[in-house]
């Protein structure tokens, strides 16, 4: 059996969805995937750690090592890995921003390779899901089987896309004041709006666009209290 569904994104073979659709290297798309059965993903601070973490090993397009072996390194091992990797090894994907939420996850991300995002999601999901896995004591999926990504076609995409992501625990009320989203550990945002603040995303794409840091925050909260009705961004955030 062979179909195509309504938005031309897939075909199926049998029930075994296969992208049609190619991601194209050098652009940005918004990926989203979610627990199977909307089932949490994220269920303590430790899950979201070990996230973050698979998260920026796999973003690079060949570690020496899978994420489990480099793990058992104690930390000057894992210093001494981790500079070469960040100074030799080129990526599969850049990260512009991200949010884990307890059921799903948003990606704003630019494909470096041919089949990088595709790569970078099966590596990433895979190690995840092992670790989810032997952490909760359950078996099988823990994500649903395809993840949905959109192209950023435009500037004024990208920046609204980075506000829907970075706003998505407020809107979603899994904080309730804007100092909890500011400081929300599980996005990128702190990498946003803290100096100090290391992390995975190259922001300069998004910040280039506003005179400081400050007026970036201005420009999420501008549309803290109904996000959820942003017609112009409903085509792009894969939630509908």
């Amino acid at each position: 059996m062979k179909y195509i569904d309504t938005s031309g994104e897939f075909v199926y073979f049998g029930l075994m969805p296969i992208r049609v659709t190619p991601l194209v290297t050098g652009e940005i798309y918004h990926v989203l995937n979610r627990g199977v059965s909307h089932q949490p993903t994220f269920q303590d601070k430790f899950d979201y750690q070990r996230a973050l973490e698979v998260i920026s090993f796999y973003r690079f397009l060949k570690p020496p090592i899978r994420f489990s072996f480099y793990n058992r390194l104690n930390a000057t091992e894992k210093e001494a890995f981790w500079r070469g990797l960040v100074d030799k090894s080129p990526k599969l994907v850049t990260f512009l921003a991200y949010c884990l939420m307890p059921n799903h996850f948003h990606f704003l991300i630019k494909q470096e390779v041919e089949g990088g995002i595709s790569k970078f999601l099966a590596n990433f999901q895979n190690s995840y899901t092992k670790y989810f896995n032997t952490h909760h004591d359950r078996s099988g999926h823990l994500f649903q089987g395809q993840f949905k990504a959109i192209r950023m076609e435009t500037e004024n995409q990208l920046l609204y896309v980075s506000r829907y992501i970075h706003l998505n625990p407020f809107t979603s009320y899994v904080v309730k004041t804007v100092d909890e989203l500011k400081t929300y550990p599980w996005s990128s945002l702190p990498e946003y709006l803290e100096s100090s603040k290391e992390g995975i995303c190259e922001t300069r794409n998004v910040l280039v666009n506003f005179s400081s840091k400050s007026k970036y925050f201005q420009f999420i909260l501008d549309q803290k209290d109904y996000q959820r009705k942003l017609q112009q961004i409903k085509h792009l955030v894969l939630e509908k």
